[in-house]
């Protein structure tokens, strides 16, 4: 957030120039008001974007800096000159980056700091009297600042050389190089305290671990390219001093006379150089291919391959080549002399060599290694575990299942540990975060769309990743039941035997929208649970890679608290809906309904074929009597012939029997139609045990 301190208008009476017309208010945006009226934050987004410009700015400058180590060249036989063009080139880039830092001192002037004596809780409190912050900082690092804003080369090359008399380019080469080197001291010093102000208000330099390796190989690089230029600059100087040595033995053997001034290129037309030239010795003497007295040692290499003389490009790459390769090194493969400037420099760069390899290239070793080391903890982890599950003799297809697990679990986390993420942030940031993660995926559950969002927002927070593979069983039949699913992608197996019932069972498909898991709920939303939790009544298995959010009783008993202010009946008509065990309870309900009703239809049926069988036997037994009354009546005038005819026997007998089995069929169809036994033991449903309705609204009336 772009946050600017604005100071009450007493406190900058004494800042303001004229009366100035335009009001104050808080109401302006920071970046419209006048910077005489600011005051920065440390930590603001304007002051830590400002410190990133500002570090690659003071890069730059650094690296523009031993540029003009490459101004002195061979420019004839035994002269040296100066790259005039070379020379502007450095000078503009180098006054654009002297601007950043006057600007960087001016915003030093308005940035708040936080007061010593009240560091002790927190972050502490912000001084913004620019009066104060102006104070603390001129005594403090103003006067490193200054050394390092002004425009100290700029004003040798240009102002001061020209100006006196001896103006030759060895003199001007050497003072140019002092100013160089004493500046550049606390502009080096400027990028260490930048660099842990950037990592105490963001943390990192750079945000990715490629930016990290490049920024610290960069580092390395720069100091590549300080060392190349002294070297180049250094091995000039043995060039000169060498010519001025055979100049002082010539001089004194009288064999031919030579001044200092005929060593810069300026004289190259001049007779008296042009007659010295010819009867001089300097050139071959001072040449390093040559058999020389003159001992180069490690600085023979810029004249041998005509380093020197080269355009700038070739010899600027070629003395970074050097530095590189030498910084490397150690300075290990370097010839050297006797020469005390030449030893001293080797020492500085193989002590310099190690402390920035073993620095830079270790932090930069770093920030590659960050990237991988997800991936290398994965591998440690699965070959420990391929070891143990050998070492304890797993049987092939259960190692198999682990293996199909870690994998599932890398491709789904690449390794991060979110929940070791969201620990540490605050509550509200967790909220959010988890509500724009869990959010759209928890309102796909038909369950969920029923509640209003606060108790979403709760819900979210709470929810947790469950990952499951092919043939995992998430819950067994009377197991406890721990957490309570949520599916959002994949299949699962819902089945159930009714506690082990023979010749029951049940099973359904757990789709993306489904839970399982609802006895949990149910034992949470109890007014005093108990501490065994529920057991399971159904067996979960995935069918495939299953994700999905996973409630712990836990929370789930938090969440629970939620659900009873809610006094809503769509919560309980929903649960109902959805839950498979209230679904599976009602599918045997109502077949056992319709059984019962099969039965008692079957029995009224077959009381009905009956009663018609009675009537009709009845009807027969009334013709019988008849004809038995009409036999009795004439037994009088017939009575001879029935005595007589044995027929009529057997037919008495028979009206008889018939008379018997009617009162029989008579009782039977009675009892029968009283008294409907229930069917045979084969036609009856196993009785499941209703569930416990959740209680969605205790100590509250529906509404």
């Amino acid at each position: 957030m772009n946050t600017a301190i604005l100071t009450p208008a007493s406190k900058l009476r004494n800042f303001r120039l004229r009366p100035s017309s335009i009001p104050i208010t808080s109401d302006l945006n920071p970046y419209h008001i006048l910077w005489r009226y600011q005051v920065l934050e440390p930590d603001g987004e304007i002051v830590t974007y400002w410190n990133h410009v500002f570090l690659v700015t003071s890069l730059i400058a650094l690296f523009l800096d031993p540029l003009y180590f490459y101004l002195p060249s061979v420019g004839g036989p035994a002269c040296i000159t100066n790259d005039t063009r070379l020379g502007i080139y450095v000078t503009f880039f180098r006054t654009v980056s002297d601007l950043f830092y006057l600007l960087h001192m001016l915003m030093k002037f308005r940035t708040a700091f936080v007061a010593p004596s009240s560091r002790g809780l927190g972050r502490g409190e912000l001084v913004m009297d620019p009066h104060t912050i102006a104070m603390r900082y001129l005594k403090s690092n103003f006067i490193i600042d200054l050394a390092a804003t002004l425009p100290l080369p700029q004003i040798v090359i240009w102002l001061v050389i020209p100006a006196t008399k001896k103006d030759r380019a060895d003199q001007a080469n050497n003072t140019l190089a002092l100013f160089v080197l004493i500046q550049y001291v606390p502009r080096l010093f400027l990028i260490f305290p930048l660099n842990r102000r950037i990592v105490k208000n963001t943390g990192v330099v750079a945000k990715t671990a490629w930016a990290g390796a490049a920024y610290n190989l960069l580092l390395y690089m720069l100091a590549s390219h300080v060392l190349g230029a002294s070297w180049y600059l250094l091995s000039m100087g043995r060039q000169h001093a060498c010519w001025k040595a055979e100049c002082a033995k010539e001089n004194a053997a009288g064999i031919s006379f030579c001044l200092p001034s005929f060593l810069d290129c300026k004289s190259l037309e001049l007779e008296d150089r042009q007659y010295w030239m010819n009867a001089t010795r300097v050139v071959s003497n001072c040449d390093a291919r040559g058999d020389t007295q003159f001992k180069f040692g490690m600085f023979a290499d810029a004249f041998t391959n005509d380093v020197a003389s080269s355009k700038f490009v070739e010899k600027y790459l070629y003395c970074l080549w050097w530095g590189l390769k030498n910084l490397s090194s150690y300075a290990q493969n370097l010839d050297t002399s006797i020469y005390i400037g030449e030893t001293t420099f080797c020492i500085v760069i193989s002590i310099g060599g190690l402390i920035l390899f073993s620095q830079l290239i270790g932090n930069m070793q770093t920030y590659l290694q960050s990237m991988t080391v997800r991936l290398e903890e994965w591998r440690v982890r699965r070959r420990d575990t391929e070891e143990w599950m050998r070492h304890r003799q797993l049987p092939p297809d259960l190692q198999e299942r682990v293996h199909r697990f870690m994998q599932y679990k890398w491709l789904a986390t690449r390794g991060v540990h979110e929940e070791s993420i969201l620990k540490w942030l605050p509550q509200d940031q967790r909220r959010e975060i988890q509500r724009h993660l869990c959010l759209g995926l928890v309102r796909r559950v038909p369950f969920f769309a029923q509640m209003d969002d606060q108790l979403l927002d709760a819900i979210c927070e709470r929810l947790t990743s469950s990952l499951s593979t092919e043939g995992t069983y998430i819950f067994r039949e009377d197991d406890p039941v721990n957490e309570m699913l949520f599916i959002i992608r994949g299949q699962l197996e819902s089945s159930t035997t009714n506690g082990g019932r023979s010749g029951f069972f049940n099973s359904t498909t757990l789709r993306p929208g489904d839970f399982c898991g609802e006895e949990l709920l149910t034992w949470a939303l109890m007014p005093s649970p108990s501490i065994n939790l529920p057991s399971s009544t159904r067996t979960v298995r995935s069918l495939c890679e299953v994700e999905a959010f996973a409630l712990t009783a836990e929370d789930l008993k938090f969440v629970a608290s939620q659900f009873r202010r809610l006094h809503n009946k769509k919560l309980q008509h929903a649960f109902r809906y959805y839950s498979q065990q209230w679904r599976t309870w009602a599918t045997c309900y109502l077949q056992n309904s319709w059984r019962r009703y099969q039965k008692r239809k079957l029995a009224k049926e077959l009381a009905g074929q009956e009663s018609n069988n009675y009537m009709l036997i009845s009807d027969q037994e009334y013709n019988l009597c008849d004809e038995l009354a009409d036999g009795i009546s004439t037994s009088g005038r017939d009575h001879n012939s029935l005595t007589d005819n044995p027929n009529n026997f057997q037919h008495l007998g028979t009206t008889m029997l018939a008379s018997k089995f009617a009162k029989n069929t008579r009782r039977g169809v009675a009892h029968k139609v009283c008294v409907v036994k229930p069917a045979a033991p084969n036609l009856d449903m196993p009785l499941l045990v209703k569930p416990d309705e959740p209680d969605f609204s205790v100590g509250f009336e529906d509404v």
